[in-house]
């Protein structure tokens, strides 16, 4: 019986704690237990906790330490630049003469060879002018072969005058010094033995030979001129040798006028930025469009600190941005002597106010070598990215 309420008592407590949860104390205490002998086992093997992320971080830092060395070792001798852009000769087209358009050969974008006619202004007024500076041209020829032929008569008349007039003043002398001789004749004899009509003959014959002499002497001053006069002659066949050559100038001119109603391409390029219609009137200097020639080079700014090294001659690699798969190849020409802002509009003026030092960049002319499309001219102003190779 008392075995029989004792396992009564036992079913009785556990039908009461069925369900309670258990406690944990014994758990913790077996955690606790498992931590110590895990820190024993560290502690035997003389590893510390949380030394491998330690090994993973230097082990990264190792390698981009390596990494960056390769590609200062590889890049050492290299220097780029994305402020570059291509260049290249741009003519603008611009008329000598004013007139109306008669003829246009060109489009947009289109290719032109040297030498082909792209615009024609109407010739007619310019053709005109031609001729009048051509009739002008055959008077002046025709003035200065009559001044030329007077100068030959001149150098035979003039002396030929000089000696008629020596040759009448000698003619008067002689008449002079007879009439001298009757009138002193008349008048020394005695009244009785001449009349008086003789004696107002002697007289008046001895004025009138006086005369003749003043009068020969005159013309022998006016004859000596001889020089004078043949310089005189001489200066007119300068002014119109001085004429004909204005005339020649005149009829230049409009040959000249007359030609740049043809407006030929100067050089082969491709036409942009037309600006003229058929028919359409055109002012002298207005311009019309702009020729862009084949020759193409790349303007690249560099860093004033990048130019230490750098030398004409040196090769570059050039990629240009509107073609990822495009690659030129290069040489660096020149070097301006001058950064950009030593030739702006408004350059710097450092010695005045605060001054805050700035990088300068430097224009670099690359020429291109190779690479460049036949069939696919690159536009002007592209951005490209140079890379130089060093060699000093």
């Amino acid at each position: 019986m008392p075995e029989q309420k004792a396992s009564h008592g036992i079913g009785a407590w556990t039908r009461a704690h069925r369900g309670k949860p258990r406690r944990t104390g014994g758990a913790k205490s077996g955690n606790d237990a498992s931590k110590k002998d895990a820190g024993k086992n560290a502690r035997r093997s003389g590893k510390k906790p949380g030394k491998k992320p330690l090994i993973v971080l230097g082990i990264v830092l190792v390698l981009l330490a390596i990494v960056a060395f390769v590609w200062w070792f590889m890049t050492r001798n290299e220097v780029s630049t994305d402020d570059a852009y291509t260049d290249g000769d741009a003519v603008t087209i611009a008329p000598k003469v004013s007139g109306y358009v008669t003829q246009l050969n060109i489009n947009d974008n289109v290719f032109v060879h040297k030498g082909d006619l792209m615009v024609q202004i109407d010739p007619r007024d310019y053709a005109a002018q031609v001729d009048q500076a051509r009739a002008q041209l055959g008077l002046a020829k025709a003035q200065l072969l009559s001044a030329q032929a007077q100068l030959d008569i001149a150098r035979v008349q003039y002396p030929a005058q000089y000696q008629q007039a020596r040759a009448q003043i000698e003619t008067a002398n002689a008449n002079f010094a007879r009439a001298q001789a009757d009138y002193d004749r008349q008048h020394g004899v005695d009244p009785r033995a001449t009349t008086q009509q003789n004696i107002d003959t002697a007289t008046d014959q001895q004025r009138v030979m006086h005369a003749d002499v003043m009068s020969a002497q005159a013309q022998l001053k006016t004859a000596s001129l001889v020089p004078q006069q043949i310089r005189q002659a001489v200066a007119s066949v300068d002014v119109h040798r001085e004429q004909v050559a204005q005339a020649e100038a005149q009829l230049d001119t409009a040959q000249l006028n007359l030609a740049w109603c043809d407006l030929h391409a100067p050089s082969d390029g491709w036409v942009t930025r037309r600006n003229v219609q058929f028919g359409s009137f055109l002012q002298a200097g207005t311009s019309l469009f702009t020729i862009v020639t084949p020759q193409e080079w790349i303007t690249a700014n560099f860093k004033e600190s990048q130019l230490t090294r750098m030398r004409p001659g040196d090769k570059v690699k050039i990629s240009v941005d509107a073609y990822p798969n495009l690659e030129l190849h290069g040489h660096v020409d020149s070097i301006q002597l001058g950064s950009g802002s030593r030739f702006s509009a408004f350059p710097a003026e450092n010695a005045t106010g605060n001054f805050v030092k700035i990088v300068q960049r430097v224009p670099v002319k690359i020429v291109i070598d190779d690479g460049l499309p036949g069939n696919r001219p690159l536009p002007l102003g592209l951005s490209v990215v140079p890379t130089v190779y060093l060699t000093d």
